[in-house]
């Protein structure tokens, strides 16, 4: 697809709130408008990546589609996953061995579910868009109920997520463009307003709800879990298009820094990890937090600049079409 910066404005919104999201995690507990705040993002951060992510994969179902995706995604995750693996251990995080090499380090499991993601499409492409996702939500809402599905190999978030994706995957751009009438952006202005009074005063929502790795009976609710999945689902819908509807269509100066979130997505977790284990931030009034989140905005223009792409993209892409090239510069500009 021709780039469109409506979508690389939005990519490069959602990234910086994953990484400020995991920044303002561990003080969540000390204030109700940390948590607020935490729980409020969460609601459709990755709802909406994963949104994004199924509207891009209108190609997928062709075995060379599927190979390639492979070699995209699950290489990556392999070598990530010993990469933080050592990484861990060299910082001295106490968990820096996983059960197996499929238990997923930090948000590894995204790669893993998106790769699984596609090869689910090729069935549920063959279905009228209702009736898929109809399916599609009876599974992520029937997955909670059993106790052994939760990160190993990303089952829980694979198939919770799903309904997301799939949605993408079904929506056009002309369905898009409804999300920016004036009408409905008034209303989602209202949307957001009422979620974020209602997370604030009402009793603690646990994050695990949002972050659709547990099972129910881990969140505390056997029975109504489904339930309260539904309304999670409800919930993160009406955000996700509250939150897309406001997504500027004009291409900025930094637009072009939305092409590369999977660089900061893989690669913010080297620096969000030390930062714990030093314990050197801290918050107790509203400046930190605005400090937090300009902190945030430098840590994703870094790893989304050229240098840091040219650098790792043998890793993350397996490829050296951007080394080479800048090799060649170099070495011209040494014989010039």
């Amino acid at each position: 697809m021709k780039r469109n910066a409506y979508f690389d404005n939005g990519k490069l919104l959602l990234i910086f709130l994953v990484v400020f999201g995991h920044m303002i995690q561990p003080f969540t507990s000390e204030s109700n408008s940390i948590g607020t705040l935490y729980t409020f993002i969460y609601t459709f951060h990755m709802p909406a990546f994963i949104f994004l992510a199924g509207f891009f994969a209108k190609g997928s179902g062709t075995l060379q589609y599927i190979v390639r995706l492979a070699k995209q995604l699950l290489v990556p995750y392999l070598i990530f996953q010993l990469l933080y693996t050592g990484y861990y251990f060299l910082i001295g995080k106490n968990n820096w061995l996983t059960d197996h090499i499929f238990y997923p380090h930090w948000s590894l499991w995204f790669l893993v579910s998106l790769f699984c993601w596609h090869l689910l499409l090729i069935f549920y492409r063959k279905m009228p868009a209702y009736i898929g996702l109809a399916i599609a939500l009876l599974m992520g809402i029937f997955i909670g109920y059993f106790d052994n599905v939760e990160h190993t190999f990303s089952l829980s978030r694979t198939f919770v997520f799903f309904p997301f994706f799939l949605l993408g995957y079904y929506v056009t751009m002309d369905h898009v463009r409804l999300l920016k009438r004036k009408a409905f952006k008034w209303g989602s202005i209202l949307i957001l307003v009422s979620f974020a009074i209602a997370i604030y005063y009402l009793p603690h929502i646990n994050s695990g709800w949002l972050l659709a790795s547990k099972s129910y009976t881990s969140l505390g609710l056997d029975y109504l879990g489904g339930l309260a999945r539904l309304v999670v689902y409800s919930t993160s819908t009406l955000m996700v298009a509250s939150v897309l509807a406001w997504i500027p269509e004009r291409k900025f100066s930094f637009t072009p820094l939305g092409e590369r979130t999977l660089y900061v997505y893989l690669l913010h977790g080297f620096i969000i990890q030390y930062l714990r284990e030093v314990d050197i931030l801290h918050v107790t009034n509203f400046f930190d937090i605005i400090g937090i989140a300009l902190l945030s905005a430098i840590i994703v223009y870094i790893l989304s600049s050229r240098f840091m792409v040219t650098i790792w993209e043998p890793l993350i892409e397996i490829s050296t079409v951007r080394l080479q090239r800048y090799l060649r510069e170099l070495k011209h500009l040494l014989n010039a």
